[in-house]
C-alpha cells in the first residue's frame, strides 16, 4: 500500500507529465530540433459562466518547479486579477527542455487560480464580514497547504487547517465540531469541558444546532458562558435548515432581547457567493468549504506563441489563439490593453506593464511576497471593482 501522491522531487524532475510530451521530446530529438527556442504563454481563452475576471495564483510553486532549469520566466504578480486572452506567464527556452513540465505547470496554476478566484468572489460578496475557509475535508490531505494558501490569498480572512501554521505561517481559526457534543452526549457539558480545556485566548464560539432548536441552544450557550460568549455558529443540515435568514433573525432578536447584542452569529455549511449575498445583512461571519475547495475550473492553457528562427522571434500558434507573445498594459482597475511583446511604447502615466521578469536562466531574480501580502493585493483590487 502507498499514498498515491507525487513527491516534490518527482514534480521537480518532470515525472508528473502526460506521456505525449515524452514522446514529443523523442520526436524532436529524432528531427534534430533539441535546440529549438520557443516562447510559451499561459492564458485563459474562456472563464466559467458569469465570470468577468479571475485571480492568478500558484506562481511561487511554478517558479520553485522551474528553478535551476534553463528558462526565463515572465509573469503577472501572483494575486493579479485578469481577463480572458490576457497572458499570465511566459516561459522562454528550448521546447525540448520544457516539454515535460507543461503538465505540472498548468496543474499548479490552474488549480490554485480556480480556488483563489472562487475565494475572491465569495469575499467580494461578504465585503467586511469575515470568511473562514473550512474546506480541507473536501480535498486530498497531500494538497491541504496549497488549498489553504490559495483560499487565503484569494481574500479569505482565515483558514482552519492546523498544518498551515507550520507550512504557511497562518494561525488556524476554528470553533468546534458536532462530534464533540455527540461524543459527550450533552451540549452544555461539552461546552463547559471545552471552556476548561482550551486556551483562554481562543474565542468561545459555540455550535448550537446539534440536539435542539438553534434559538434554544443559543440561549443555553448564553447561560453557560454569559458575557464571555463571543459567538454562535449554525451549521444546520439542508434537510432541517428551512429559511436560514429567518432563523438568524429570530436568534438575533432573542439575543438582543436578553441583552446580548454583541454575540456574533456565524453560518457555515453549503455556502457560496449567492447564499452569502442573501445572508450578509444578518450574519456576522461565514465558514465556507466545498464551494471553494471544488470551484468551477479557470481553464488555463499553454501554447507556443513564438519560435526563434535565424535569430528572430516569429509569431506562431494554433488555430483559435492569438499568435505572438503579448504584454498587458493596465491603467487602474481592470482597464487593460493587450499589446505585442515587442512593443516599446511607454505606458501613459498611471499605467503599468503587468508581466515582468521573475526568472533568468533558472535563477529567481525578484523577491516573492508572503501570502498575507498577496492577499492584501487581491483585496485592494476587489475594492477597486466595488468603487467602479
Amino acid at each position: 500500500m502507498r499514498f498515491f501522491v507525487a513527491s516534490e522531487k518527482d514534480i521537480i524532475d518532470g515525472k508528473v507529465t502526460d506521456v505525449y510530451f515524452t514522446r514529443t521530446k523523442k520526436t524532436l530529438e529524432h528531427l534534430g530540433l533539441k535546440d529549438l527556442k520557443v516562447r510559451m504563454e499561459v492564458h485563459a481563452y474562456g472563464l466559467p459562466e458569469n465570470y468577468e475576471w479571475a485571480v492568478f495564483a500558484g506562481l511561487e510553486e511554478a517558479l520553485k518547479m522551474l528553478e535551476g532549469k534553463p528558462f526565463n520566466v515572465y509573469a503577472m504578480p501572483e494575486g493579479s486579477l485578469f481577463k480572458q486572452v490576457e497572458p499570465l506567464l511566459i516561459v522562454e527556452g528550448t521546447y525540448y527542455d520544457f516539454a515535460t513540465y507543461e503538465t505540472a505547470l498548468l496543474g499548479i496554476l490552474r488549480h490554485s487560480s480556480s480556488i483563489s478566484t472562487k475565494a475572491a468572489r465569495v469575499k467580494l460578496r461578504a465585503l467586511d464580514k469575515p470568511v473562514i475557509f473550512f474546506g480541507l475535508r473536501a480535498v486530498h490531505p497531500a494538497i491541504a497547504p496549497m488549498v489553504d494558501r490559495a483560499a487565503y490569498i484569494g481574500g479569505l480572512d482565515g483558514v482552519a487547517g492546523e498544518f498551515s501554521e507550520e507550512t504557511l505561517k497562518l494561525k488556524p481559526t476554528g470553533t468546534m465540531p458536532h462530534a464533540l457534543m455527540l461524543a459527550v452526549g450533552d451540549s452544555e457539558r461539552a461546552w463547559r469541558a471545552f471552556d476548561e480545556a482550551v486556551e483562554p485566548e481562543v474565542p468561545r464560539i459555540v455550535l448550537v444546532d446539534t440536539f435542539d432548536d438553534e434559538r434554544v441552544e443559543t440561549m443555553k450557550a448564553v447561560r453557560v458562558f454569559g458575557e464571555r460568549l463571543a459567538g454562535v455558529r449554525l451549521d444546520t443540515p439542508s434537510s432541517r435548515r428551512g429559511n436560514m435568514k429567518k432563523i438568524v433573525q429570530e436568534i438575533r432578536w432573542t439575543l438582543s432581547l436578553e441583552g446580548y447584542k454583541n454575540v456574533r452569529i456565524m453560518v457555515s455549511g453549503g455556502l457560496d457567493e449567492d447564499r452569502i449575498e442573501e445572508l450578509k445583512d444578518v450574519v456576522d461571519a461565514f465558514g465556507v468549504g466545498t464551494s471553494i475547495a471544488f470551484p468551477p475550473s479557470v481553464d488555463l492553457s499553454m501554447d507556443i506563441v513564438e519560435k526563434e528562427e535565424g535569430g528572430k522571434w516569429i509569431p506562431v500558434t494554433k488555430r483559435g489563439k492569438w499568435p505572438g507573445a503579448k504584454q498587458v498594459i493596465r491603467c487602474g482597475g481592470l482597464e487593460d490593453t493587450i499589446v505585442p511583446w515587442s512593443s516599446k511604447d511607454n505606458p501613459r502615466d498611471g499605467c503599468v506593464r503587468m508581466l515582468r521578469k521573475y526568472m533568468e536562466q533558472g535563477r529567481i531574480i525578484e523577491a516573492l511576497p508572503s501570502p498575507s501580502e498577496i492577499r492584501d493585493y487581491v483585496l485592494k483590487q476587489l475594492r477597486s471593482l466595488i468603487s467602479q
